[in-house]
């Protein structure tokens, strides 16, 4: 009895598992269902909306083409018009003349019949008159007629090779594209922002530039982020836990006419932005309060973030725009906001002063950086190496940080008390004409 219950047990699982195994083969076959339906799905809408654009291409082709033969058409018909004009504007003067020199001989025939037939007493006086009026009048003076050769016979030349180079370049014009040159590869998650990268699917094609675009929610419209050589572009001003959609497209080397565009991606990012904090005397701030710039006023201490929103594993960068430098400005991360400090450059906090000196824990490190430039980007990164009990330096939570700045990088450890899940940024500039971005 017990060996059949135990057999029984036994068969029980395995049927529990078969039928386990049945669900998630299941939830496999309904997701792999339902990704045929949305490739279907795309290639439907996408067959429908290439249809609409080249509908509409082709009918606002032929209405532009039929515009431009109507406005050569008039062009030439004026041209007829003006040839006609001129041509005749001669003849018609001419006619005039000869039309004038009729109505005179007319008078004049009249005026010497009736002196050869009048009178006898009057007959020699009327002669007289007569004779010296045709001698006036210059009898073999005759106007120039112009011979048919002479003037315009108008005809229209049409080249018939203008409907072969037109049928040509029809035939030729447009393209239907299966798969776009580009696609999107990565979305990652920044504080306030999206990073953005693509690639190249078709190593075929060269691309000279790239061009990304975005668009908010279910928003009609996209608008251009970025156009230039680059794979990847970081989209600030996002909402956080909002969906945006991004498409990219490319354009050929030597090449006027962008690709056809990529599948549209959704992305979104969790993470609130980097603010500055509001109202410290000595700073102005954006309205988005992600850029600070050092003021004229006499005041000086640390600007710092509103909250502790750098995480290790991220990367924070700061973009600046320069002013007079001092020893004590201060660019870094600090596990506290302290007030009453005027630099960055004690202890909790890592920073780099403007002229390439990196400080841990307020004591200023061997290895130094480039001074900061107006444009420059000065990033950190950092990552958890230690947790746990106190080690030989007296802390039991250490940070590895990395410091960039123009194109050059320090790498150190930084010794901790405490664990921090989070981090404050801040700056510290003694003249004004300091901006700084912070991304």
């Amino acid at each position: 009895a017990a060996a059949a219950e135990a057999e029984v047990r036994l068969l029980l699982q395995e049927a529990r598992e078969s039928i386990e195994a049945a669900r998630s083969y299941r939830r496999e076959l309904q997701q792999r269902l339902r990704g045929l339906h949305q490739a279907r799905e795309q290639i439907k809408d996408s067959a429908t909306l290439t249809r609409d654009v080249l509908e509409q291409h082709f009918s606002d082709l032929k209405g532009t083409l039929k515009k431009l033969l109507d406005e050569r058409l008039m062009s030439l018909l004026q041209e007829v018009d003006v040839i006609e004009q001129e041509s005749i504007k001669p003849l018609d003067e001419c006619q005039k003349l000869i039309e004038h020199g009729v109505s005179t001989a007319d008078d004049l025939l009249r005026e010497g019949e009736s002196a050869v037939d009048g009178d006898v007493g009057q007959q020699n006086e009327k002669l007289c008159n007569f004779t010296k009026k045709a001698l006036h009048i210059q009898l073999d003076s005759l106007p120039e007629v112009p011979s048919l050769v002479d003037v315009p016979c108008l005809s229209a030349q049409l080249d018939d090779c203008l409907l072969t180079i037109l049928k040509n370049q029809i035939f030729r014009h447009g393209t239907v594209a299966s798969r776009p040159p580009v696609q999107l590869e990565e979305f990652v998650e920044k504080p306030g922002g999206i990073l953005v990268r693509w690639c190249k699917v078709d190593e075929d094609f060269l691309a000279q530039d790239y061009r990304l675009q975005y668009r908010k929610g279910s928003a009609s419209h996209f608008e251009d982020a970025y156009v230039g050589p680059e794979t990847e572009f970081m989209v600030l001003h996002i909402d956080p836990h909002v969906d945006y959609q991004f498409r990219v497209c490319a354009r050929g080397d030597g090449r006027q006419e962008w690709s056809p565009w990529s599948v549209p991606q959704s992305g979104h990012t969790s993470l609130v932005p980097h603010e500055w904090t509001a109202g410290l005397e000595g700073y102005s701030l954006s309205s988005r309060r992600n850029i600070a710039l050092r003021n004229d006023s006499q005041s000086c201490g640390v600007l710092y973030s509103k909250a502790p929103t750098y995480f290790c594993g991220q990367t924070l960068t700061f973009r600046q725009t320069v002013g007079q430098p001092d020893r004590r400005d201060s660019l870094g991360v600090c596990v506290e906001q302290r007030n009453g400090d005027d630099s960055l450059q004690r202890d909790k906090a890592v920073c780099i002063s403007t002229n390439g000196a990196v400080f841990v824990n307020g004591k200023e490190m061997t290895n130094q950086l480039p001074a900061v430039t107006s444009g420059s980007t000065v990033t950190f990164d950092m990552e958890v190496v230690q947790l746990g009990p106190s080690s030989s330096e007296g802390g039991n939570f250490k940070l590895r940080v990395t410091i960039s700045s123009n194109n050059r990088e320090v790498v150190f450890d930084w010794v901790l008390d405490q664990c921090c899940g989070s981090l404050y940024f801040g700056c510290s500039f003694s003249y004004p004409g300091w901006k700084v971005l912070v991304f």
